[in-house]
């Protein structure tokens, strides 16, 4: 017996060929069979929808849902705009794997991303058991990435100094136990400490065993601002010296520095692609970004770890250097450049008595209080304890559409669900993509922007049954209209479900019907489906 037809619908398949119309049969979790349109002749519950359009649900390549989705696996914000698979353990910080020491120093260093949940039981250890832990119940599927900052925590700790030999040969088993263990490949914060302390060997020799496993590297560089060019080259380069495939994540040219530089970037690209480099990108369809407001801090402040970053704050000569950075010299952490004030805006705090800064901008808080700009940010990091979040609004539109535009590109989030006002990326980054930029710009046709967002994402995953509606493919689907999808999250209520999506499948399981959310914990975790590792 099928258990679900989409009847007499258009298709639009995750190729990025032309939409088509048939019948979709679901079977128990899988795509049964596609016939012509109107055939279906049966028992099974039908859904007929004049209009809408039925595409493989939508794979977020660059998702910070590694606590939200054990907090709140209903996670809502993502599967309502019609994620059916999240990428997590991106930027290199995430908790496996893990033990006691390094876990404290994590859950304070990265609360601003994920939070800190006191109730949540942090029992696993290793990849593998997180994955485990996925699999007990989550909404949409996640496949994770080893974060190359926490194995350099784990081994090497919070200090800027370099990795020994006997330190690298042991990240390199951790890396290889996390891959053989299902993680797709290894992310890099490299903008974020401890992880920005490797050198290029270090990364090259970690890259290779993720060649060796036919993963991929997914690297934040060095600069999205100041030395952009010269980032995106250091890991370009890495991809030739090691066979690795290379994915430039959140892909973008940012600050005054780099308006109107995407082509620069993307003739890189094609030249190493035109060697044989495996490269691809993903970016988020907005201007702003977002990361916590520690991350402006210049590395050789937040070495030690979190207290150490709070103790030089309180001493008044290393707080002088730390303003030096920032406002003259050009901090690290702010990808090269000096922080302009103005552009900072504040968009979660742990700390109650700071709920008021929420929405305002660093440079509007000093103006209120008389205060100059950088004691307002020396005074929200100690007293919100590194866990303020930020919005960076320094993005250029030149830039964003050009390289959505790479035929390497996919979709991904980069949300972060924690604080009151958070980036809208969290609730719309996919149905802005399909409305604001397909729809309304004709930036992307929208078979083209499917297949950017569902088959081309599969294949870097190598998710051989999902990212196609295709027969015996996993039913991961999504049924929206195009006519109507649209974001309605802003920076101002971001928080709005979006509109123009109907239906959400995972595993043939409603998890959004008619627009509301069903309760059903139908995803688990998708690990690497190769075995052992690969030849290269």
């Amino acid at each position: 017996m099928t258990d679900l037809v989409f009847r007499d619908i258009d298709i639009i398949d995750g190729t990025g060929g032309p939409r088509y119309r048939g019948d979709v049969h679901i079977d128990h979790g899988r795509i049964s069979a596609i016939t012509e349109p109107g055939t279906w002749t049966g028992d099974a519950q039908v859904i007929a929808a004049p209009g809408s359009v039925l595409a493989p649900g939508f794979i977020d390549m660059h998702a910070h849902s590694d606590l939200h989705l054990l907090t709140d696996p209903g996670h809502f914000p993502k599967v309502s705009q019609g994620i059916t698979t999240e990428v997590i353990g991106q930027d290199g910080l995430s908790y496996a794997p893990i033990d006691d020491p390094s876990l404290a120093v994590l859950r304070r260093q990265i609360a601003g991303w994920n939070g800190n949940p006191v109730d949540l039981d942090f029992s696993w250890r290793s990849v593998g058991q997180y994955l485990d832990r996925l699999d007990q119940g989550i909404t949409p599927n996640a496949a994770y990435l080893v974060p190359q900052g926490t194995l350099r925590l784990l081994v090497v700790g919070s200090e800027q100094r370099p990795a020994t030999v006997p330190e690298i040969r042991r990240m390199r088993e951790l890396l290889a136990q996390g891959l053989g263990e299902g993680a797709v490949g290894m992310s890099s914060g490299l903008t974020y400490t401890p992880g920005m302390y490797a050198d290029t060997s270090e990364l090259a020799a970690l890259c290779e065993v993720v060649a060796e496993y036919g993963g991929y590297f997914a690297p934040h560089t060095r600069s999205y601002g100041k030395g952009a060019l010269e980032a995106y080259a250091e890991m370009i380069d890495l991809a030739r010296r090691t066979g690795c495939a290379l994915h430039l994540t959140h892909a973008t040219m940012n600050f005054g520095v780099n308006r109107g530089r995407a082509p620069e970037f993307l003739a890189l690209i094609d030249a190493a692609r035109a060697e044989g480099c495996d490269i691809t990108l993903d970016t988020y369809p907005y201007l702003p970004g977002s990361t916590t407001l520690s991350a402006l801090l210049p590395s050789w402040a937040m070495s030690g770890g979190p207290d150490a970053a709070l103790a030089r704050i309180d001493d008044p000569a290393l707080r002088a250097r730390i303003a030096l950075d920032v406002n003259v010299h050009g901090s690290d952490g702010c990808h090269g450049v000096t922080v302009e004030w103005e552009t900072i805006q504040i968009s979660g705090v742990a700390n109650s008595a700071l709920d008021r800064y929420v929405g305002k901008t660093v440079a509007q808080i000093a103006s209120d209080s008389g205060t100059p700009p950088v004691e307002v940010f020396f005074d929200l990091l100690r007293r919100d304890q590194l866990a303020t979040t930020i919005l960076q609004h320094v993005g250029h539109e030149e830039n964003v559409r050009a390289i959505m535009a790479d035929p390497g590109h996919m979709g991904g989030s980069d949300a972060l669900l924690v604080g009151d006002r958070p980036h809208p990326r969290a609730w719309g980054t996919f149905p802005r993509y399909l409305g604001h930029y397909v729809r309304d710009l004709g930036v992307l046709g929208l078979e083209d922007c499917v297949h950017h967002l569902t088959g081309r994402p599969a294949e870097r995953l190598r998710l051989t049954d999902r990212g196609r509606v295709f027969p015996g493919y996993a039913a991961d689907l999504v049924l929206f209209d195009p006519a109507t999808i649209t974001d309605t999250a802003t920076f101002e209520q971001p928080k709005q479900q979006a509109r123009g999506i109907q239906h959400v499948l995972v595993n043939g399981e409603f998890v959004i019907k008619d627009g509301a959310p069903t309760g059903a914990l139908a995803g688990r975790a998708l690990r690497r489906q190769t075995s052992g590792k690969e030849t290269v």
